[in-house]
């Protein structure tokens, strides 16, 4: 046998069948290529509200998915960070979601470093060019009903939204808003520069305004006063006296809820009451003060809650019996808004109230405004804290006594 031409055909038939194979390979590649999926491309456009009102009820927005490949998704997902910076309490965001019917329903997010994040738990099948606009709605409420946060805000809320689909959730695409954040703004006008002990009261006129986009829910507008004032507001056409407010914590300064308990206001809207007040006879001669807060979500405890607190108004209360004591009307101060303060130590007796350089301070016979929320409201709510130390400024008379008070820095003026 020729063991060398057995070898050669041996060689061509190997060689032959790997070019069959090849050649089968090469034909078949293109249509396993073709048989490939291609993974859908999704893309998200999110319509951001401008603003929302600190502790205010959320404000609606939505989200757009479109499906801008050739291949469906059963299961696209969106997922939602929101940045707060570290001024805001875990408890400080919500985000709704409504997919289908009128049910709102809660995205559950978590908290870590300043940032709130999570997944709306449900997701929704997209055929290839096509979109879907999903409704939203986003707030800064500032803890619960009735408990509302005080340590702590923010000025805005950077929105980031991504989507993706299948169960790896990756993102496909994202996009960035920014929220603005404001607050309630509380001030007080017309107030006179003097009054008589035991003299006619005099009146001015009590002001709340919500400039933000977000409704607001159990709304105490209080003027904080001393334990010598006995203040009426007019309502339907009758002075009503108001019952005073008092905490244990500083036993001598008085509120008085001059708009009522858990009052609404709607987004853009504003409420006027017009307040008279009048001092006893005792009264000790000298400066006082008068000042508004605005509490959301003040539970049992009185001057508890997220506060906003317009600028001490300062007027001069005469000695009873003393000639000239006509009420004198001051000028009228610009509206402003100004967080309330941290709450700091009494000061001494004769010590006048100490407010930092950004607030501005009240002169005799002026009138004040309110400010912008400040990224740190005061630290009241459900942490215990009294707000009374921290707000109330010198109400007490001078040559009475002065409670001390450190106001944090204003946010802005709008416009």
């Amino acid at each position: 046998m020729n063991t060398r031409a057995h070898t050669v055909r041996s060689s061509v038939a190997v060689s032959g069948t790997a070019l069959l194979l090849a050649a089968a390979g090469l034909g078949l590649a293109p249509a396993a290529s073709a048989a490939e999926p291609q993974p859908p491309v999704l893309a998200v456009d999110t319509a951001a509200p401008a603003e929302v009102g600190l502790a205010g009820l959320p404000v609606d927005f939505t989200t757009k998915v479109s499906n801008t490949g050739k291949t469906d998704t059963s299961s696209a997902r969106l997922t939602y960070r929101i940045d707060g910076g570290a001024g805001l309490p875990p408890n400080a965001v919500g985000l709704e979601y409504r997919l289908d019917g009128t049910e709102w329903k809660k995205v559950p997010l978590t908290y870590a470093g300043g940032t709130f994040s999570g997944e709306m738990p449900e997701t929704f099948p997209l055929a290839a060019g096509r979109d879907r606009t999903v409704r939203l709605r986003i707030g800064v409420p500032m803890g619960t009903p009735h408990n509302g946060d005080g340590n702590g805000g923010t000025e805005r809320l950077k929105l980031t939204t991504l989507v993706s689909y299948g169960a790896s959730g990756a993102a496909t695409d994202t996009d960035d808003d920014t929220i603005e954040v404001d607050g309630l703004g509380t001030a007080l006008s017309g107030v006179p520069a003097t009054a008589t002990a035991g003299g006619p009261a005099v009146g001015f006129q009590a002001t709340v305004a919500n400039p933000t986009a977000s409704g607001y829910e159990n709304v105490t507008d209080t003027l904080i006063t001393s334990k010598y004032a006995s203040v009426q507001v007019l309502r339907s056409g009758t002075w009503e006296t108001l019952t005073p407010v008092t905490s244990d914590a500083e036993a001598d300064v008085y509120g008085f809820d001059v708009i009522g308990k858990d009052a609404s206001l709607a987004a853009r809207s504003s409420t006027v009451v017009k307040v008279r007040v009048g001092y006893r006879e005792d009264t000790p001669a000298g400066k006082t003060t008068l000042r508004s807060c605005v509490f959301v979500n003040q539970g049992s405890v009185p001057f508890r809650g997220t506060t906003f607190c317009g600028n001490e108004a300062t007027l001069t209360v005469l000695a009873a019996g003393s000639a000239g004591g006509t009420p004198t009307p001051a000028p009228t101060a610009p509206a402003t808004r100004t967080p309330s303060a941290t709450p700091a130590p009494s000061a001494s007796p004769s010590a006048s109230p100490s407010a930092s350089t950004e607030a501005p301070s009240a002169t005799s016979g002026t009138t004040s405004g309110t400010s912008g929320a400040s990224s740190r409201l005061a630290e009241t709510g459900s942490n215990g804290t009294s707000t009374i130390a921290a707000v109330a400024g010198a109400f007490v008379l001078a040559g009475a006594g002065a409670l001390g008070f450190v106001a944090l820095r204003r946010r802005r003026t709008r416009a």
